[in-house]
C-alpha cells in the first residue's frame, strides 16, 4: 500500500488550525514508539544545554513534531528543519509563524546534496534513511555539517523485521521504502565510512512494541487504505486500543531488547 497519500491526507485535516496542529504534535509524541525513544535521547542530550545558543538541523523533517517539541525545550536554539516536500515546508513555515517560534525555519533541501560545513550541534534523522538510496553520501554530508563534538541521532527500521518484511518473499508494508532495514552492524560501518568514530546503537520496538505498532499503526492504515470511511470510526477504535498501546509503549522505551524491529543510533564526529 502506499503511505504518503494517506499522511498527507491526515496533515491536511489537522492543518487547518494551529490548535489542530498541535493536538496533532500531541497525539503523534503518545502513539508513536519512535518518538518515545526519540525523545528520551534528546532528554538526555538536552540536559544542561537549554541556555546555549545551539543550532539544529532536522533533516527530513516531515510534519515538523520534532522541530515543533525541540523548540519548546528551549527559545536560545536556533532549529533548521529540511525536506524535500515543498508543501510540507510552507504549512510548517506557516504554522511556526503562526505560535511564534522564531528560532525555526524550514527549507526545502535535498539531504544527498545538502551540506553547511560546521554548523550544527545536533542533527536529527527519524524514520529518513530507509527512503533514501545514497544514505553514506547523506550522512557525509550530515558529518561535514556538524560541528566538532555535534551528535547525530538517526531512528531506523532494522533487519529484525523493520517495515513488517519478516522473510525473504515478503515486500515492505509501506512501499516507499527502498531499503526494509538496516542491519545494526551496517549502519555503524556506514556512519563510519562516513567519518564518524564515536557510534552507539541499540534496538527498539521489541515485542511490546511491535504488538503497540501493529494496533496503533499498521491496522488502522491497512483499513484507510482499502476506504477512507475508515475515518469515521478511528476515534471509535483508538478509544479501545490507545491505553493498551501507551503501555506498551512505555515498557518497550524502558526496556533493553536483544532484537527489534527499529534502530536508535548515535554518532558524534
Amino acid at each position: 500500500m502506499y503511505y504518503d497519500p494517506i499522511k498527507k491526507t491526515l496533515g491536511q485535516v489537522f492543518n487547518r488550525t494551529p490548535w489542530l496542529r498541535r493536538l496533532f504534535y500531541h497525539l503523534l509524541d503518545l502513539l508513536l514508539l519512535r518518538t518515545w525513544h526519540v525523545h528520551r535521547e534528546l532528554r538526555r542530550w538536552a540536559k544542561g544545554r537549554t541556555q546555549e545558543p545551539l543550532h539544529i538541523l532536522d533533516a527530513g523533517s516531515g510534519y515538523g513534531q520534532y522541530t515543533y517539541w525541540l523548540s519548546g525545550l528551549s527559545a536560545k536554539w536556533n532549529i533548521l528543519a529540511v525536506d524535500v516536500k515543498d508543501d510540507q515546508v510552507a504549512d510548517s513555515n506557516q504554522f511556526f509563524r503562526q505560535i511564534g517560534r522564531k528560532n525555526v525555519q524550514f527549507a526545502v533541501q535535498d539531504l544527498v546534496l545538502y551540506q553547511e560545513p560546521n554548523s550544527f550541534d545536533l542533527a536529527l534523522s527519524v524514520d529518513v534513511m530507509e527512503h533514501i538510496l545514497e544514505d553514506v553520501e547523506v550522512f557525509r554530508n550530515i558529518h561535514a555539517s556538524l560541528k566538532d563534538g555535534g551528535m547525530l541521532l538517526i531512528s531506523t527500521p532494522s533487519d529484525q523485521g523493520g517495515s513488517d518484511v519478516h522473510d525473504d518473499g515478503e515486500t515492505s508494508f509501506i512501499e516507499e521504502h527502498v531499503r526494509d532495514g538496516y542491519n545494526i552492524r551496517e549502519i555503524q560501518q556506514k556512519l563510519r565510512t562516513a567519518g564518524f568514530e564515536r557510534i552507539e546503537a541499540r534496538y527498539s520496538y521489541g515485542e511490546p512494541g511491535q504488538i503497540s505498532w501493529r494496533l496503533s499503526m499498521k491496522y488502522p492504515i491497512l483499513m484507510l487504505g482499502k476506504s477512507r470511511a475508515f475515518f469515521i470510526l478511528l476515534p471509535f477504535y483508538y478509544a479501545v486500543v490507545f491505553p493498551f498501546c501507551l503501555l506498551l509503549n512505555w515498557l518497550d522505551a524502558r526496556s533493553t531488547h536483544d532484537s527489534g524491529t527499529g534502530l536508535i543510533v548515535k554518532a558524534w564526529k
